[in-house]
């Protein structure tokens, strides 16, 4: 494959009403918040989408595609994620997010508790609360070493109604990539409460520190098998508008629980969305290769901007994904809406943090998966909103 000679995009190309990022906010507005990468997609996507339009874009033969299922289990595989069954491993749909709720329906009733870590991605909570579940929103630990999972505060959290733990791995927004060490842990305490576990482990091929190693695959035979696995290509390959998804368990007999939940409700992908990850799948690496030194490079520059030039910002830079947990906390403006100062003061457009769980005023979201020249004219606007005099220092 030919890696185009600029992957990254200016913002005239952006900005088009396609583009829920760039379109929903005023033209003087930098756009940094929803999980798009403002880059070309593969050449090796792009291909396989016309060549589908060539042949078909009609129904799909019934049950997943072979090929599809062939590759993925394959990548899985390699990741560390071994000893799947022959048949009946995986339920494909249209989205991770769909995977979320189907977990919350089919493991958990009405009433019963749910935990998950916060800050989380909104739809973690929203799985638990849409149906009636009770979310127990167990905090992470602020370090200047990084975030933390509390187990400490897990024990106290959990009851004899608490039924599933539901685990971003790797974590957004904090970007953490958790360690054997920590997954272990949480494996164990999952299996002593006896726990169901749905993990989203959509952003792990965004790894940008370290190795990515699937939770399913430190859980023990017994856990593993009350153990989903949810992944996709979508964040991966930038490719967000073509839904597809995959929930993957050593236990059949958890995928169908899960697909009777959301049966008739939940959708399935289209011909398009599985010629996309046919391709990403045997797509041979360099735009993946390229994407993430781009990535590190914007994380370099948004880390040094942030420790010279905004002294109120505390921030970890994170260890996956493209997102950045910025706290604002320190500001002067604190106690005002920092969401709406950046965005009608500084006219740069993040998401706001108390949507990712309770107690997050004062934080925003930022998405770096942008040109330098975007990255950098978004920050210089940051910047006009700091404060003259000097704050505490911008690390935990």
């Amino acid at each position: 494959m030919n890696v185009p000679e600029s992957i990254e995009l200016t913002a005239a190309q952006l900005r088009h009403t396609d583009s829920a990022k760039w379109s929903t906010f005023p033209p003087d507005v930098l756009p940094l918040w929803v999980a798009d990468m403002d880059y070309a997609i593969a050449p090796s996507i792009t291909k396989a989408l016309t060549g589908q339009l060539s042949r078909s874009i009609g129904y799909l033969p019934l049950g997943n595609d072979p090929m599809v299922s062939s590759l993925l289990r394959a990548k899985l595989e390699g990741q560390g994620l071994v000893g799947l069954p022959e048949n009946g491993w995986a339920h494909f749909v249209s989205g991770v997010v769909q995977g979320l709720y189907a977990a919350v329906l089919g493991l958990a009733e009405v009433g019963d508790e749910v935990i998950t870590h916060v800050p989380i991605y909104p739809p973690f909570l929203s799985a638990i609360t849409d149906h009636g579940r009770v979310a127990k929103q167990v905090r992470l630990i602020e370090s200047h070493e990084g975030w933390q999972i509390d187990f400490t505060a897990m024990e106290a959290a959990v009851s004899s109604k608490t039924r599933l733990l539901m685990l971003c791995h790797p974590h957004n927004p904090t970007g953490r990539l958790w360690t054997r060490s920590e997954l272990s842990q949480l494996a164990d305490f999952a299996e002593r409460h006896n726990l169901y576990v749905v993990t989203d482990e959509l952003h792990a091929d965004l790894t940008l520190d370290g190795k990515f190693i699937p939770f399913a695959s430190v859980a023990s035979m017994a856990l593993r098998e009350r153990t989903l696995t949810l992944t996709g290509p979508c964040k991966t390959y930038n490719t967000a508008g073509l839904g597809i998804g995959v929930i993957v368990s050593h236990n059949t007999d958890l995928i169908k629980r899960v697909k009777k939940a959301i049966a008739g409700t939940a959708g399935h992908p289209g011909a398009m969305s599985v010629a996309m990850w046919r391709a990403a799948l045997q797509d041979d690496g360099q735009w993946l290769t390229t994407v993430l030194q781009m990535l590190r490079d914007r994380r370099s520059q948004l880390t040094t901007f942030v420790r010279e030039r905004l002294p109120s910002v505390r921030y970890v830079p994170p260890q996956s994904t493209y997102l950045a947990w910025l706290d604002y906390r320190a500001h002067p403006r604190a106690s005002e809406d920092i969401y709406n100062i950046l965005l009608n003061e500084a006219k740069v457009a993040l998401n706001p943090g108390p949507v990712f769980g309770t107690g997050y005023k004062g934080f925003v979201r930022l998405n770096f998966a942008t040109s330098q020249t975007i990255l950098g004219e978004a920050l210089e606007r940051l910047a006009t909103i700091e404060p003259t005099r000097s704050v505490s220092a911008c690390s935990y």
